[in-house]
């Protein structure tokens, strides 16, 4: 009866320690993926491999889901509203960037980011002319600079012509005056 009893211990064991094995065989791992994202790998009682990657803060998907079952391969894509989509890729989506994943699924890209890019466009169109404006505004500044100074010339050359004619006429009288004086 001792050794009935010391029998059924042992397969006891060996069911507890068979069961830990299997448990630990298919216990989910987690690794840490590229472009901010977590891979956990889990095989299931039937062989059905999932390896699903999440991303922790890409606006276009938050992860993709690859299940292989009789050799067959399963990549689906979650944006992060939920929607679902099967991926039709040869790429590794475990590797890819997140916005090649969202790309490959057709997850199309936030109209914020759209309209962030427009803005963009549109201030770079408005530097430009910005630009273009400044210089049209100095060319004209400098046109405006050189008839100034061409106007000044003419100025003071007719002042100057206007003086040097008083100058000649005052120093006439002054010799006549001389003249009278000193006979």
């Amino acid at each position: 009866m001792l050794a009935a009893l010391a029998a059924g211990c042992n397969h006891d064991q060996t069911a507890t320690t068979g069961n830990a094995n299997a448990t630990a065989a298919n216990s989910p791992t987690t690794t840490v993926g590229p472009d901010n994202s977590e891979i956990t790998t889990s095989v299931d009682s039937h062989g059905v491999r999932t390896e699903t990657r999440t991303f922790k803060n890409n606006p276009r998907i938050s992860k993709v889901t690859v299940t292989t079952r009789d050799g067959q391969r399963t990549v689906r894509a979650t944006s992060p509203s939920g929607e679902e989509k099967i991926v039709n890729t040869t790429e590794n989506v475990l590797e890819a960037t997140g916005e090649a994943v969202a790309n490959a699924a057709g997850f199309v890209a936030d109209k914020t980011e759209d309209v962030a890019g427009e803005v963009g466009d549109k201030a770079e169109d408005a530097k430009d002319k910005t630009v273009s404006t400044s210089k049209k505004v100095g060319e004209k500044t400098v046109e405006g600079a050189k008839t100034v100074g061409d106007k000044t010339v003419e100025g003071a050359k007719t002042v100057g012509d206007k003086t040097v004619e008083g100058a000649k006429a005052a120093g006439s009288a002054t010799k006549k005056a001389v003249k009278k004086v000193i006979p």
